[in-house]
């Protein structure tokens, strides 16, 4: 009966420092321990051994959390307000996103508009200027590789007297310049530069040619206030122009500027 009352001592000490200790550390009191626990439903205890294997994993598992950061509700707050105003940062992103990409299309929308609407007008001149230089024929231009006029590539199909409509690329190099010439022209035609510089145009074209490109060039002088500067070797090209600048070499190595009025020089002559 002592052994035994003994015994009973000691547990009975062990059990109060096990509640100190779920007092002190989980503060939890006795009466509410199996609240807390996964015993409570229970109506056998589990072994004892497989309990104290199960706590041991559970303390391993707290341990590996590591060290406790007493500044964590600080630096929440800190986070918290960084990811407010990256939220609207991003909010502004997207708002401006969104307005530039309407805007985009709103451009878009406007440039179709004004291509096609530039585009029929230069077709139309293209025409004209051409069946002038050819003396009849047909020219016309169409878009290629896309519907969309921004995306589209531009291909010149043209019909000289006699021959069937094909690309330009099949021509001869004489109607080739022509056939650009006309383009160039239909463009100024349809929205005059002040100035147009043509550098030896007329190179790949034979006399009769030159007379028309030099005819068409006396027309656009007519209806546009265009001043054309043209650079050529040309004399017919050269005959037909109303002042000549040139350079000449008197004495070698020593370059002079010159130039002539042809028209004061006709009425000198006159």
């Amino acid at each position: 009966k002592a052994r035994s009352g003994a015994t009973l001592e000691g547990l009975e000490n062990r059990k109060k420092d096990l509640i100190n200790t779920l007092r002190n550390d989980l503060n939890i009191e006795e009466k509410n321990l199996l609240e807390n626990s996964d015993l409570k439903e229970t109506e056998e205890l589990p072994n004892v051994i497989e309990q104290e294997d199960k706590l041991d994993a559970k303390k391993n598992e707290r341990d590996n959390l590591g060290a406790v950061n007493l500044r964590a509700d600080e630096e929440t707050l800190q986070y918290k307000d960084t990811i407010k105003k990256m939220e609207e940062d991003r909010e502004d992103l997207v708002s401006a996103i969104s307005k530039l990409r309407a805007s985009i299309n709103e451009l878009n929308q406007k440039g179709r508009e004004r291509i096609v609407e530039a585009f029929e007008k230069v077709n139309k001149k293209f025409n004209d200027v051409y069946t002038k230089l050819f003396n009849g024929g047909t020219a016309k231009l169409e878009f290629v590789e896309s519907d969309d006029p921004l995306e589209a590539g531009l291909d010149m199909l043209v019909s000289p007297p006699g021959k069937r409509l094909q690309s330009i690329t099949l021509l001869s190099g004489g109607e080739q310049a022509l056939t650009a010439l006309s383009l160039i022209f239909a463009v100024f035609l349809s929205n005059p530069a002040p100035i147009c510089v043509l550098d030896e145009v007329d190179a790949p074209l034979d006399d009769a040619n030159v007379t028309r490109f030099c005819s068409l060039l006396d027309e656009l002088t007519k209806i546009t206030e265009t001043k054309f500067i043209i650079i050529t070797h040309h004399a017919l090209t050269m005959s037909k122009m109303d002042k000549l600048y040139g350079v000449t070499m008197p004495e070698k190595g020593i370059s002079q500027l010159v130039s002539v009025d042809l028209q004061k020089a006709e009425e000198l002559v006159a």
